[in-house]
Order: structure tokens, then sequence, then C-alpha cells
């Protein structure tokens, strides 16, 4: 099993020691290191390339944003997951491109949850590597067997946007579920909660309408209402209204209303 270089940053040791504790639980990580400032935590990432770091944001002076900023440019920049002890930076986190953030005390739960993150951008960046080194060797290559080549070639490609995640993750007392995102047929927002509506199962998420369109695909994704957001792929049929609106209709029977302010979108089907 390969291991995940994993740097702890915090200026406070107790915080450190209580995730390396919750940290030891899984097997796969490999804690290469600690800083407890931000200023040491950029050296430490550039001397230790480090493929995880686990980043308090709030640190006196050079805070867990400064960091990231120091790193703008550097060839290699590892996965980050924040660490914070008040919600209202979340928003900030994502927006900086931070792969998730956890709210102090870390649970161990949630911290399962973040890893679980952590593994599959692992293996999408293996991925694109192993494309690349194939690429490398077919051209390498005076005269590569036919059968090999052709079996390359047939092979479905899978496309990935490296900047939204392939899951959802769903936590329901205690519990938590992985939905593939390409089953989403539709989401629709009840407050701070959404819902995910996937063939004949609704499952609810706590989150903002505007935080998880930043997490969706737009070229798949698309609002169609103020409180609703249709996966495109799983539209089978546009009925336009006399009023300007517009009725979808998916591949499950499921009917949707485009409401005028989003009749743009209908333009995706044309």
């Amino acid at each position: 099993m390969s291991k995940i270089r994993t740097l702890l940053v915090d200026d406070e040791p107790l915080a450190v020691r209580g995730l390396t504790i919750r940290l030891e639980a899984f097997d796969d990580i490999d804690i290469v290191g600690t800083a407890s400032n931000g200023r040491e935590a950029v050296r430490l990432i550039k001397e230790l390339k480090p493929d995880l770091v686990f980043l308090d944001i709030q640190m006196p002076g050079f805070d867990g944003f400064s960091v990231l900023r120091s790193l703008v440019g550097e060839a290699e920049i590892p996965l980050v997951v924040f660490v914070t002890a008040y919600d209202q930076y979340a928003l900030d986190a994502f927006e900086a491109h931070a792969l998730d953030y956890l709210l102090k005390p870390v649970e161990e739960e949630r911290l399962a949850e973040a890893l679980t993150r952590v593994r599959d951008a692992i293996s999408q960046r293996l991925a694109i590597e192993q494309n690349a080194k194939l690429v490398e060797l077919i051209e390498g290559m005076d005269s590569p067997p036919k059968e090999a080549l052709t079996a390359i070639l047939e092979k479905p490609v899978e496309h990935h946007d490296q900047r939204f995640d392939p899951h959802l993750r769903i936590k329901d007392r205690g519990h938590i579920t992985i939905v593939d995102i390409a089953d989403v047929e539709y989401i629709d927002a009840a407050g701070d909660y959404m819902c995910i509506h996937v063939g004949d199962k609704t499952h609810i998420l706590r989150e903002t309408m505007k935080t998880m369109e930043k997490r969706l695909d737009p070229k798949v994704f698309q609002r169609v209402h103020r409180s609703t957001i249709v996966n495109l792929d799983q539209v089978k049929e546009v009925r336009p209204h006399s009023n300007g609106e517009c009725f979808l209709t998916l591949r499950s029977g499921t009917e949707l209303k485009v409401s005028r302010s989003y009749k743009d979108v209908i333009g995706r089907f044309l």
C-alpha cells in the first residue's frame, strides 16, 4: 500500500497531538513532519514535498491562507485540508482550492471522509501520470505490437475535470454514503439543506446552493430554478411553455420547471 506523506501544521501543540493520534488509525498515512507556524510550514513543504498537508487557518501572523499564497508558482503543491475552529472560514477554504476542511475538535468520521477525498484525488493524479507514461512509451517504440496498440486505443477514456469532485459524501446518523456525481438526477434546496435525488432515493446534505454549485461541473450541472440544479445528461425532453417557462423531463420521468430567469440554459439542449 502506497503511503500518503503527510505534514501537520498548527500552532497549538495539543491540536497537533490530537490529530496525530486520530491519523494513527489509518495505515496509509505517514506523518513526515509537523510545523508550528506558517513560515515553517512553507519551508517544510518545499523541503519534504508531502502529498498532503493538514493546515490550520488561524495562526498568528502568517496564517494558513498566507501559506498557500506563498506556494503559488511552485511546481508541485500538495493536497490541502484546512483545519479551523470557526465555520465562517469554510467558504474561504473552498475558494482557496483546499480539498476539504475540518472543524476543531476533529471528529473521527469527518476525518475519514476527508481522507477518502484525498485518496480519490491522489488516484486521479496517478491516473494522469500513468497515461503520460503510456504515451511516452508508445511514442518511443519503433513499431508497437498491433494487438496491444489497438487495445489501448479502443479502451474508453474517462474524463474528469480535476476541479470538481466525482463523488458526494453524505453523512447521516454516523454513516457516510458515497454517491457518484454522474448518478445524480437533480438537486433541490430546502433552506441550508440540499436534497440529492438519485433514482428512487433522496439524500439530505447540509450545504447551501451557492457552495453546491461550486462543487459541480457547470458543463454537466446547471441551475434551472433558484432552488433547483439539474444534471443535463439526465434530461430526456424539453417542453417550452407559453409564459416563457420550460419544463424538462428526466429519464426517470421526473418533470422539472425551468424558470424564465434561467431560460438561457435551454440553449444547451439546442
